[in-house]
Formats: C-alpha cells, structure tokens, sequence
C-alpha cells in the first residue's frame, strides 16, 4: 500500500481521498478549512497541518483546489508541498487549473525530480464518491503506469491525451462546452416560457430529442419547473473560471471562441449574484435579463 497526501478535501477530494482510504492506502490530508477535513479522519486519514507537512514522506500527492490561486498555495507556499516532496514522488494535480499555470507548475515539480500529471477530472461528486470519475490525463507514459494502481482506485475511465498540459486542455474545452449547453438551455426554457409550453411536456420532448446531451438532461427538469437542480453539480463561480481560462488559452493559441465567449458573459453576468449556487441557477439570470446581455458584465 502506498503513503499517499491529499491537499484540498472539499466537494470532490474528499471522496476521491476516501476511495483511496478504503484501498488501504496510508492517506495524509490538508485542507485551508481543517473541519472538512474532520470526517477522513474518522476513516484513518491523518490531518496535517499544512500541505508541506502532508507531502513530506508521500509516495504520491494529489490536490483537488479550486483554481490557479489555491493550487500555487498548495503547492509553491513557502510551506507548500513541493518544498518537502521527495524527488521520486509523484504529483497528480486534479485540479482544474489554467493551461499556463499548469506548464508553471509541471517546471517546477520536474525541478524537484518528480512525475507530474496533469490530471483534472469529468464527473460529479457522487461518481467521486463511487470511483467512477473520467480522468483526463497529460503525463508521459512512464509517469502514468507509475500512478495507474491509484488512478484506478478513484475512476473508472482514465484517458491519456499525451504530454502535460494536454489533459488540462481538454478539460477546459469540455467545460466550456458544457457552459454553452447549459446557456442555451436556460435562453431556450425562458422562450418556452414566454410561449406557454407545458413544462412536462416540455421535459419529455428534450430528454428524448436529438439534443439531450448529459448536461441538457441534467438541467431541463430543474429549470423547467422553476428550482434548482437537486444534484449538485458545478457552482457558477467555477463554470465561469473554467470558460474565463478556457477562452484566454485559446487566445493564447490564436483563435476565437465567438459562441463561448457569449455563454462566459452570461456566467460572468451570473457569478454577481448567484455565484456559490448550482449552474442551473443560470436561469435566473437570463430570465431577469429577458434572454438579453445589452452590456458587458465585466471580469
């Protein structure tokens, strides 16, 4: 079994950590709020104080963080992981972090002779909970087969794109994806609104139509009856981050997104007043706005 650090026990690292606990890995976890932290300890984790402390005797180390701001706390701080890791330990960052800050943090950790994985993850807190997650890896082979045994522990996919930095690529494309289907199906609820449309109805005939991806399915229920969808799934402020990174990559590479720089602008819109609730509370907002941005929220 291997000693292994978790930084970052929120919505998903804690499940993701208490997957690896039941494999009977030795888990040592670190989290900014210590009380999300408590109920691992229940199941045998030990509680550090710090990531350094965490990191110190691992074999592996994940983070699951928010954004760019708390992975460099977690791992760049004057006590973050890198500044105790050993130099043949592997950093697997599941965080969904800039492409930039990504390539940052890869330098540095290969400066510390350790693997790096680019490792961000589809899924939602309840396939983290049953080790279900999609992994959406960047890494060179040998890193990869060194981190599988574990990878396979909390996921039940693990998809290779390449090298570092191409796993965080894609996971920004799709989540940019998934905030335009998410834009349109609340503009598309508010025009059957307006039009009367049976809300069952309704949700029979997009659930069953050619457009019923896994996010319109998600969402169409919830928003047309009115409410917030009852499965958590990722907060507004954390769309809006994803699509804001996932727009400044693809200028860095020299294009343009046109429809996903509408969909941002909704979301940045949202994040003022809905920012910490489900994305499905997009809603509001368009239907406050009447299905119209008539100016630029800002960033």
């Amino acid at each position: 079994m291997a000693k292994i650090a978790f930084l970052g026990t929120g919505q998903m690292g804690s499940r993701m950590a208490a997957n690896l606990l039941a494999a009977g890995h030795e888990v040592s976890i670190w989290n900014r709020s210590s009380d999300k932290a408590e109920p691992l300890a229940a199941h045998g984790a030990v509680i550090a104080d710090s990531p350094a402390a965490a990191a110190g005797n691992a074999e592996a180390i994940f983070s699951s963080v928010a954004d760019d701001t708390a992975s460099e706390r977690v791992w760049l701080a004057d006590d973050g992981a890198l500044s105790t890791v050993s130099s043949d330990a592997l950093v697997i960052e599941c965080s969904t972090i800039s492409y930039n800050f990504v390539r940052r943090l890869a330098d540095a950790v290969s400066a510390r002779g350790c693997g790096y994985l680019d490792c961000p993850v589809n899924g939602t807190p309840v396939n983290a909970a049953t080790g279900e997650l999609v992994l959406l890896v960047g890494a060179s082979e040998g890193d990869l087969e060194r981190a599988r045994p574990l990878l396979e522990t909390i996921s039940a996919l693990i998809l290779h794109f390449g090298d570092v930095g191409t796993g965080t690529a894609f996971k920004l494309i799709n989540n940019l994806l998934g905030a335009v289907h998410i834009a349109s199906i609340a503009e598309a609820v508010h025009l059957a609104r307006k039009l009367n449309l049976d809300p069952e109805t309704l949700i029979a005939a997009v659930e069953t139509g050619p457009c019923a991806s896994p996010h319109v399915k998600r969402m169409i229920r919830p928003m047309a009856e009115g409410r917030l969808a009852d499965q958590f799934g990722l907060a507004i402020g954390l769309r809006e981050k994803d699509s804001r990174y996932c727009l400044n990559m693809a200028k860095a590479f020299d294009t343009g997104m046109s429809v996903g720089e509408t969909a941002h602008r909704w979301y940045r819109l949202a994040i003022q007043s809905e920012a910490d609730q489900d994305d499905s509370a997009t809603l509001r907002v368009v239907t406050e706005n009447n299905g119209t941005l008539t100016k630029d929220p800002g960033r």
